[in-house]
């Protein structure tokens, strides 16, 4: 089983980031929908869609959603919110769900970059591809791997939420970041890891050109404040599909 076949299906991983700022995330959201400007019945994948928040603020607005997650637990809970423009599936993101079918694909708050074998992440990529129509477009939110290799070295952090105690320490090794949690709950103590690969922007361009996706904009926060390498918390990227 991989890191995130493990951790993300556990109730630990839930309880540990539920502190996620909602309204920052609706704005973003709101923001990305502005800049997109969806035509009305647009079809719209959320890929790696967790229990399906984001993916149920779109379907608000009128679009045809469909979520997906590898996690079985988290499309479990996801499956409470559809309705008649909202769906919920597992699949791994590594190969298509559904080819030429997609006006947009949505990748969000870094659910890239799991994977040890950079195939994969090409795989990932030309599947996106794939479920996009021709001129469709895909937005990546990664994080700005330059400021996280700033802040990473020697962090370590504890917090008790619910009687259980959390303890994390962070490090990068061959060009990831790596998160060790260890999870103490009545008085047995679960260990977790978290792994990402520390991509920057040329990597992602050099995976959209093997896809047919051509880069058209970057951005650097969730505001879309433009993309500086030095400053920016995050690395948003829309790149779409070339028509042949």
């Amino acid at each position: 089983m991989e890191w995130f076949e493990d951790w993300f299906n556990s109730a630990y991983y839930h309880l540990l980031y539920s502190h996620r700022d909602e309204e920052e995330a609706n704005q973003f959201m709101q923001n990305l929908l502005t800049q997109l400007a969806p035509v009305p019945q647009s079809r719209v994948l959320d890929l790696a869609c967790g229990k399906g928040r984001h993916a149920q603020f779109i379907a608000t607005k009128g679009y045809d959603v469909i979520g997906v997650d590898l996690s079985e637990n988290s499309i479990a809970e996801a499956l409470q919110k559809s309705s008649a423009n909202l769906q919920f599936f597992e699949h791994d993101m590594r190969f298509p769900f559904r080819i030429n079918y997609f006006d947009f694909v949505f990748n969000l708050f870094t659910s890239f970059g799991y994977f040890i074998n950079q195939r994969d992440e090409i795989n990932t990529i030309k599947s996106i591809a794939l479920d996009l129509k021709p001129n469709g477009m895909v937005v990546i939110d990664f994080f700005n791997a330059a400021k996280v290799a700033q802040m990473t070295a020697n962090y370590s952090e504890q917090k008790v939420i619910d009687g259980i105690e959390f303890e994390w320490k962070k490090s990068i090794v061959n060009k990831s970041v790596i998160k060790e949690i260890d999870v103490r709950d009545a008085g047995v103590v679960h260990h977790y890891k978290e792994q990402v690969r520390l991509l920057e922007l040329i990597d992602f361009e050099n995976y959209f050109v093997q896809a047919g996706l051509k880069l058209i904009a970057t951005f650097g926060d969730y505001s879309l404040a433009p993309f500086d390498v030095n400053t920016s918390e995050r690395l948003i990227m829309i790149a779409q599909k070339q028509a042949k």
